[in-house]
């Protein structure tokens, strides 16, 4: 047997081997701090459930114990039928003829407490002891009334102090009845160790036997005097009224007994047995604040109203409970370690979850008193109690449990966090008080640990996403923390699917705070992202936010982006230069400074300088050989062959500006004879009028728009809204065939888009007498209209009114119609540009008519 080998007692292992008896317990070590010429102390287990005991010994073998067999055998009966909270529990026992084993509640001798609360303060230290002496006047006065009995054995050595603290009676050797015709007080009272030194006056002048003919406390009264004296000065010896003649004390004796204590001192100490203080008349003068001299020296002691209020909480009303809570928080730090772990947090845990005051007051002093459990024990005392309260549908006593979670987090286990925490904490995310939704959410970081791998990357989540729409700022904030801070510990593919779009929506959120936390959280999860995400989902996500309309929101949002930008870079520097073959060929055979190539610009201006040098070089580079052989296409209308990433072809991607550019540079092309194609001189044009003048005109005017209207914004390209202008003429223009724009007399199409300020058309060929010379008028000229919408310069391009030639109709009114001299708006007021404005519309309007009246004078033969 095990025990057998802790057992440090050669009866019991005689017995074990004789009686073949199996032991309810486990021997452990010996105190040996206490002292007892009958009795040895051992630390044991009990065997059912392993739970700590203590042990008293007997063994009657020993020739020195022999004659204090009768004594063990009384305290082995008494101890068994007196029951009461204050005297030392009885659990079980093994007797034999000559050994006694009585298994108690785990104690330690009340000799070794009193060395250890030496070294605190003395009014600490002063409140304990008055507390302790309170519970042995209780003890004791129901020794003496209820059991009709004396103890017979009041002495330091036969009190005890438990695991909760407190004070146990012990020490019934000698505990004896009257009326009890087997009492040993009576007849071996003097068998006792140190008997006299305690004994009463009148057992010193007539012996043991004269107590049956007094009240059964005389006795017991003495020695509780001689207690106090013992317990307040350890160190000294017994006063000198324990000697005859038995002096009265003095007060030069007290030492340290309270002041308050010392009249009741002196009264127990009374050699008359008659006018001797009893314990019960003790307790009732000590609990009495108006009774006199010594009243109220219990009732004022904390401890001693702790104790009260613990064993009458439940039947108290809420008034009484909150007085009671607020005491027990005030005094809580001065509570012995083991009457708060021990004494105070079970009655506090039981108040908490079968009822009684708010948990919301009581859960914070179990959560303090609960500090002095060990690690060992704090599952069963605590959190057994806190686990089940998460079923509770108080939101006061949810709150609690969420405000104090960071004190007891880390000692839940993984199963009882998923099994019993997690169903019932899932509903805070749903409730309609904002306080339990946030807390909740505060809640999980505490948590996710703990979770698996279903709840934490799916459910979890979930509910996240709701969060991030809550109404509250503060819950959408914290929701976008606690996403940041989960983000490592999701799994791969939750990643990259949840981070981005969660962070993405914190920086659209309106409240500056959160779009904060959504950048911090994106640099908290940075290693959550590859460098492709980083450039193609984080940093296009959150580059508005280097605009925000928030100092604080822009500030983070550069900080952000330069850690990015950072690890792109590093990045960068691992990758290969280029992706493409070896064999490939640069494109127009870039040269070594244009952009691109190695160098870098980093100002604006050296970027246009570095576009600039790109298309001149590349526009300037020599022919390679083969090239320099070979021969250009003759036909103009042939196409190059264009890449698919190339711009496509066409007007609408034309500057307007190289429309002017090609009217200006026109009149020198259309110098040479016999031109063919696109020469503008197809014509004839007398000298009087100059292309390069109706160039210069539309320049003026467009130089003179520009600066009204803003071609880069995002306005319409005319204002549709003017009404009141005259739109006559975009009714009732001649459709005009788009072919005989594009296309010149051999059929080729016009490369360069201008069209020309003469048109070779046929249709005009054919209207056009042949006596008749064609002189050209003014052509239309571009309309810009005044409005402060800025289109697209492609847009732009795409709807302007383009020159064309003027048709044999118009030539013919040409001679009649001297050429005006073009007027530029450059410099005009308001007021002018108008009138210059309104005047240019009747002019293009008369000339519109005249165009259908020549058509008309054509289509109608002469007679």
């Amino acid at each position: 047997m095990d025990y057998l080998r802790t057992l440090g007692s050669a009866a019991v292992s005689s017995l074990v081997q004789k009686s073949g008896l199996t032991l309810p317990f486990s021997l452990g070590t010996k105190v040996t701090s206490f002292e007892n010429p009958s009795w040895t102390l051992y630390d044991a287990t009990k065997r059912d459930d392993g739970s700590q005991v203590s042990v008293f010994e007997f063994d009657a073998n020993t020739p020195a114990k022999k004659n204090y067999l009768p004594l063990a055998k009384n305290a082995l009966r008494k101890l068994r039928t007196v029951r009461h909270p204050d005297v030392l529990r009885f659990m079980d026992a093994v007797e034999t003829d000559t050994t006694i084993h009585i298994m108690t509640e785990r104690v330690r001798p009340l000799a070794s407490a009193i060395s250890t609360w030496s070294a605190k303060g003395a009014q600490e230290r002063e409140e304990w002891l008055i507390w302790g002496l309170h519970r042995i006047s209780v003890a004791l006065t129901f020794v003496n009334d209820s059991c009709a009995s004396t103890h017979g054995n009041v002495r330091v050595g036969s009190i005890f102090i438990s695991a909760t603290g407190e004070w146990k009676l012990g020490g019934f050797d000698a505990l004896s009845s009257p009326k009890d015709d087997a009492a040993v007080l009576y007849t071996l009272g003097s068998v006792i160790p140190d008997a006299m030194s305690y004994a009463s006056p009148e057992v010193k002048n007539k012996g043991w036997s004269v107590l049956k003919e007094h009240e059964p406390a005389v006795a017991d009264s003495y020695a509780l005097g001689l207690l106090i004296h013992c317990i307040f000065n350890p160190s000294a010896p017994l006063p000198a009224t324990a000697q005859p003649p038995h002096p009265p004390p003095t007060a030069s004796s007290r030492g340290a007994i309270p002041i308050a204590l010392f009249p009741s001192f002196k009264k127990l100490l009374n050699p008359n047995p008659k006018a001797r203080l009893t314990p019960k008349h003790l307790l009732e003068l000590g609990m009495s604040q108006t009774a006199g001299e010594g009243s109220g020296v219990f009732a004022n002691n904390r401890l001693v109203k702790i104790c009260s209020g613990l064993d009458n909480f439940n039947l108290g009303n809420e008034s009484e409970k909150v007085v009671f809570l607020r005491t027990l928080k005030e005094s809580a730090s001065s509570f012995p370690q083991e009457f708060a772990a021990q004494r105070v947090l079970p009655s506090l845990t039981s108040a908490l979850e079968f009822g009684g005051a708010s948990a919301a007051t009581i859960l914070p002093l179990v959560m303090q008193f609960g500090k002095g459990v060990p690690p060992e024990d704090y599952s069963s005392a605590i959190l057994v109690h806190l686990v089940k309260l998460y079923a509770s549908p108080d939101r006061g006593t949810r709150m609690a449990l969420l405000d104090h979670l960071p004190e007891y987090a880390d000692k839940l286990d993984k199963k009882t966090v998923v099994d019993k925490i997690w169903p019932n904490l899932q509903t805070g995310f749903s409730d309609t008080v904002a306080l339990i939704r946030e807390a909740t959410v505060r809640s999980i970081i505490l948590l996710s640990d703990k979770l698996n791998e279903r709840i934490l990357n799916n459910d979890l989540l979930r509910y996240l996403a709701k969060m991030q729409a809550d109404p509250e700022p503060s819950i959408r904030t914290n929701t976008c923390i606690l996403i940041g801070r989960l983000g490592p510990s999701l799994g791969y593919n939750t990643k990259r699917k949840v981070l981005v779009p969660a962070f993405a929506r914190a920086l659209k959120d309106p409240f500056v705070h959160a779009r904060v936390a959504g950048l911090m959280a994106l640099m908290a999860t940075i290693e959550c992202f590859d460098a492709e995400d980083l450039a193609s989902k984080v940093i296009p996500n959150m580059s508005s936010t280097m605009v925000d309309t928030e100092k604080l929101v822009r500030d983070q949002a550069f900080k952000t982006m330069e850690l990015f930008i950072k690890r792109l870079e590093e990045h960068a520097t691992t990758m290969p230069e280029t992706a493409a073959p070896e064999t490939e060929a640069l494109p127009l055979g870039l040269p070594p400074s244009s952009p691109g190539s190695n160098a870098l610009v980093n100002s604006a201006a050296g970027a246009a300088s570095a576009l600039a040098g790109w298309a001149i070089s590349s526009l300037g580079k020599k022919l390679a050989a083969a090239d320099l052989q070979s021969t250009m296409d003759t036909n103009v209308g042939a196409e190059i062959d264009r890449p698919t990433s190339a711009p496509a072809s066409g007007d609408a991607l034309r500057p307007l500006a190289s429309t002017f550019a090609s009217a200006a540079s026109s009149s020198h092309l259309g110098a040479k004879p016999g031109a063919k194609g696109m020469q503008l001189g197809a014509h004839k044009v007398p000298a009087s009028v100059s292309a390069a003048a109706l160039a210069a005109e539309w320049a003026d005017e467009a130089v003179a728009d520009a600066a009204q209207i803003n071609y880069w914004g995002s306005d319409d390209l005319m204002d549709v809204n003017a009404d009141q202008d005259d739109w006559s003429a975009f009714e009732t223009a001649p459709v005009i065939n788009s072919s005989s724009l594009s296309s010149t007399p051999n059929g080729a199409k016009d490369l360069w888009g201008d069209r020309g300020f003469t048109s070779p058309d046929p249709a005009d060929d054919f209207l056009k007498p042949a006596s008749k010379v064609s002189k050209p008028l003014h052509s239309p000229r571009p309309v810009y209209l005044n409005t402060p919408r800025s289109p697209s310069p492609l847009i732009a391009n795409r709807n302007s009114r383009q020159p064309r030639s003027a048709t044999p109709s118009e030539s013919d009114a040409g001679e009649h119609t001297a050429p005006q001299k073009a007027v530029s708006t450059a410099g005009m007021t308001k007021e002018e540009k108008a009138a210059e404005m309104a005047r240019r519309k009747e002019e293009r309007r008369q000339r519109i008519a005249a165009l259908k009246e020549a058509k008309k004078s054509v289509a109608t033969p002469a007679p």
